[in-house]
Parts: structure tokens; sequence; C-alpha cells
């Protein structure tokens, strides 16, 4: 069998069917790749359908953005801090032009010493001159709202009035608010008692979805092909190394001399 497989045509289709099975193997995994991150959006969109709760179950300041936490709702009770309010710029509500008024929120029982803060987007306003209307100066407030990752740093920020950012940049924001910060920030949707008077609410925006099991039989399919390719492969050198022995079989009884007879 050995033999069979060192003919130089059965060696030059091995070296095709390793190309094959690598670039079968590495298209399956990477079908199986889209299919985990195709179950990671189906959490993200199960999210927004979950009851609200309190925002120290889902996280606490400083600790990574959970993956399925997009669009959760949830739950704080606290103050805002007027001082450290900014304007998002170049942003849209219902094809108007206008600024995201985001504002530092003092979270109760955080679970860490000391304050922290999360950013919470409580409205849009059209008019950025005035920074903004400003929340109650005092008093606790209660936030219901949905969670959402920091937004990448916009390169237009440098260029903006003091008070305005190009996006929810949380590193930039960290540098801004004293105490620790939550790595999110919050679309609100309601409030109690209602401090935001004169801004529209923006809506949390949509997630996408994704079809897990079709990515993963794509994933599988692929790794088959690789499989069924192999074994063609070794179904061919067989039968041709059976084609041999049936040759040299038939050599060795045509070469034999004629038995006696008695």
């Amino acid at each position: 069998m050995l033999r069979t497989m060192l003919k130089p045509r059965w060696l030059g289709l091995l070296g095709a069917l390793v190309v094959l099975l690598v670039a079968f193997t590495f298209l399956g995994l990477w079908q199986l790749s889209v299919a985990r991150d195709d179950a990671q959006r189906e959490a993200i969109a199960a999210a927004p359908l979950q009851p609200p709760v309190a925002l120290g179950s889902v996280m606490v300041p400083h600790s990574p953005f959970p993956g399925d936490a997009s669009g959760r709702p949830v739950t704080m009770t606290g103050s805002y801090d007027a001082a450290g309010q900014v304007l998002v710029a170049d942003r849209r509500l219902d094809g108007v032009a206008g600024y995201w008024v985001l504002t530092p929120f003092v979270v109760d029982a955080t679970g860490v010493s000391g304050s922290a803060r999360i950013a919470v987007l409580r409205g849009f306003v059209t008019d950025g001159t005035g920074g903004g209307p400003a929340p109650s100066p005092a008093g606790r407030v209660t936030v219901a709202g949905t969670l959402a990752p920091g937004e990448s740093p916009a390169s237009s920020s440098a260029a903006l009035p003091p008070g305005q950012l190009g996006s929810v940049d949380l590193a930039r924001l960290v540098n801004l608010w004293p105490g620790d910060l939550y790595n999110a920030f919050v679309f609100a949707t309601a409030e109690s008692p209602d401090s935001s008077p004169g801004v529209q609410r923006v809506p949390p925006p949509p997630v996408p979805t994704g079809l897990t099991w079709r990515n993963a039989a794509y994933a599988l399919q692929w790794w088959v092909f690789g499989l069924f390719a192999a074994y063609m492969w070794w179904r061919m050198v067989r039968d041709d190394h059976r084609r041999d022995q049936a040759a040299a079989t038939t050599t060795d009884t045509d070469a034999s001399p004629a038995g006696a007879t008695t």
C-alpha cells in the first residue's frame, strides 16, 4: 500500500489534498467564529426584552463592559453632577441636527469606596450655544434606561468648543469627571422625578440579530467536505493498490510452469 501511495500521481494529489484540508479547516473555523458572533448578537437582541434590574447587578465601576449588556434595561438612584455636563456634537434625531445631552450621574451604592459616576444620555437638543438644559442641581433621582458601551474617539473633538465632545469617549470623560467611572453609558428613558425638561429622549439604537445555527452548519459542512476529499484520495489509492495486486497475481500465474500430471 505504501508503495502505491508513493507513486508521483498520488503524491501530487496528496499535496492538493493537504491544501484543500487546510483551506476547509480555516473556512470552517471562520464560520464557527461567525456563529459565535451571531450567538452574542442574539443575546444582545434579547437584552432589551429582559426586565429592568439595578445597575449594580450588571456591572461595577472600572469593570469591562459585559458582551451581552448592550440594550440591557437598568435602573439606578443617585444625583446628577450638573457641573460635568457636556454636549455630544453632530447628532441627528428624526432627521434634525443637534446635540446629545450627556451628564455624569453619581450612583448610590456602587460597591466601591467613594463616589462613582456613569454617563447618562438624558436627551437631544438642537441648540448647543447655551450648554444645553441643566439637570436639577440637587436631589436624588431614579433613572431608568438602557446600557451601551462607550464610543470610539472622534477625530473632530479638538476643534469643538469647550463643553462639547465628538463622541461618548469614556477615555476622555474619565479625565473630565472626578471619582470612579463606569465603563458604559445609559440611554435614559425615564426619570423620577423628571429633571430633564426641554430635552427629547433619544431612543436606544436597534441591535442586530444573527443566525447562529446556520453558520455552525456551514462550519460543519466545510469539515465534511474535507473528510470526503480525504476519503476519496484514500479510496483511489486503495483501488490502485488492488489493481496492482491483481496484475501481479495474474503475472505470477502466467509465468509459473504447468503442473505435472499423474
